[in-house]
């Protein structure tokens, strides 16, 4: 079998899918996604079922269509903020971007269980079948895009690497709801957003905390989530805090004084004041939730696991007693990927990266924004400088050099400026262009952000340096 395509898309997640709903919606192309998985949607098609999104859902998913139900949480920890979508209807929504925007148009073409050898456009890729082995050449006519670089390890697939004993039983997060019950303590391993949904799932269908073992290799700090709400309504919350956070980049002497400033502001939360959290992966909370989190009955910070036992667990930094029938949760999997950062234009290929952090659709959207654009691709790398995700909080300064270097050079294009004024995807400037010149609170609010913008960039260079310098 062989076609043609004008542009080759690799991987069907959220990033490929928001790419090719605005290149086809801005252009008359002929689009083709590849995808290991059965049906569109990436990563989601395996996750726990409990899964929320971190950020709120307005500004989440394809320009299209929305997925925010244009409700706020009426209950649970995060009642009176945005709707934050759960696993099963973002799986929903993505195969509903598929059937009622994409395939309808006639330019879209699926494989699916396939993989891309490697090529570049123009020209002949062969896409190869996972189970029956054919291979498929795909004539490319404009450029292959690359929408997996960054590809997410999910619980669901991920290999422990921890050695797990022989009657033990340890399980992804997927699994809880089936086996939570049949145990009379459970142990969640790990640190990141995955396990602090696992402990949220436990606390709130009604296990005691007394029952729950946490291990936690790194504090982490976390947005609060009272403070990244994009409505009108909440506007002036919102954008004050960006105007505080401005102004603590600027002012900050380190990175631990940075920490502090935004702990101070409200901006950034931490699980226990006694202790300087090291890891930062942009995870949001609200306050409710950490309530919930400070209720677990023993939480351990002796490093990562090194293997489970029955009645044991061995750590980097020692051993400790568990009870004999636990149930342990394996939460470790890294859902964030570091490999270097390549220029997201390159001649026949583009690369998706994330080019605002940390919104990954949305650095999509544009990217294909972009390419229906005239133009270089050294013009249009100008504002899509790759944002490397952070690690550690040492990481934050870096990251943002890189965000406001972009915001900035894409301010710069009328085209692009007026796209961001009304994408939904961006989900905070089309607020800013709504605010009338006679509204002069908001406008104070604004004009603070402005003001505090170019100390905190230049501020946030000396600290990126000095900490690229700490560590060489």
């Amino acid at each position: 079998m062989t076609f043609e395509t004008d542009y080759l898309v690799i991987g069907a997640g959220a990033s490929g899918l928001a790419f090719a709903d605005e290149l086809v919606r801005r252009s008359d192309a002929h689009v083709t996604l590849v995808d290991r998985r059965d049906a569109p949607g990436g990563h989601w098609n395996d996750v726990y079922p409990f899964v929320r999104l971190h950020q709120p859902a307005s500004f989440y998913g394809v320009e299209s269509i929305e997925l925010d139900r244009g409700e706020l949480e009426a209950s649970g920890p995060n009642a009176g903020w945005m709707s934050l979508s759960e696993g099963p209807e973002i799986v929903a929504y993505f195969h509903r971007v598929w059937r009622e925007k994409l395939l309808p148009t006639g330019r879209v073409r699926f494989i699916p269980m396939s993989e891309a050898e490697p090529g570049d456009a123009p020209g002949p890729v062969t896409v190869r079948h996972r189970l029956s082995g054919e291979r498929t050449s795909v004539t490319v006519r404009r450029k292959v895009v690359d929408a997996a670089r960054f590809t997410n390890a999910v619980p669901a697939t991920h290999q422990p690497g921890f050695e797990v004993a022989a009657g033990v039983t340890c399980v992804p997060p997927n699994d809880l709801p089936r086996r939570a019950a049949g145990f009379g303590h459970h142990v969640v391993l790990g640190a990141g957003k995955t396990a602090i949904d696992a402990l949220c799932w436990l606390l709130s269908h009604g296990a005691p905390a007394s029952s729950i073992t946490w291990v936690v290799p790194r504090d982490s700090w976390f947005f609060n989530r009272a403070k990244v709400q994009p409505t009108m309504a909440h506007f002036d919350g919102t954008f004050t805090s960006a105007a505080e956070q401005r102004e603590a980049m600027a002012a900050a002497t380190s990175v631990r004084d940075l920490a502090q400033r935004m702990e101070a502001c409200g901006a950034w939360l931490r699980l226990d004041r006694s202790i300087e959290p090291t890891m930062f992966h942009f995870a949001t909370l609200s306050e409710g939730e950490l309530g919930l989190l400070r209720r677990v009955g023993r939480t351990i910070r002796m490093g990562r696991v090194t293997a489970v036992e029955r009645g044991r667990l061995r750590l980097q930094r020692g051993e400790v007693e568990v009870p004999s029938d636990s149930l342990f949760v394996d939460c470790t999997a890294s859902a964030l990927s570091y490999k270097p950062p390549v220029p997201v234009f390159a001649g026949p290929r583009i690369t998706i990266q994330m080019v605002r952090i940390p919104q990954p659709t949305f650095s999509a959207a544009l990217t294909a924004f972009l390419e229906t654009q005239p133009g270089s691709d050294d013009e249009r790398n100008a504002c899509m400088r790759p944002v490397v995700m952070t690690d550690t909080v040492d990481d934050y300064p870096r990251s943002q050099v890189t965000d406001l270097a972009n915001r900035h050079m894409a301010a710069r294009i009328p085209a692009v400026r007026d796209w961001l004024a009304r994408s939904r995807l961006e989900g905070f400037t089309h607020l800013l262009a709504a605010i009338g010149p006679g509204d002069v609170a908001r406008q104070a609010i604004v004009q603070r952000i402005r003001a505090a913008s170019p100390p905190a960039f230049e501020n946030l260079q000396r600290l990126a340096a000095a900490t690229r310098g700490a560590s060489a």
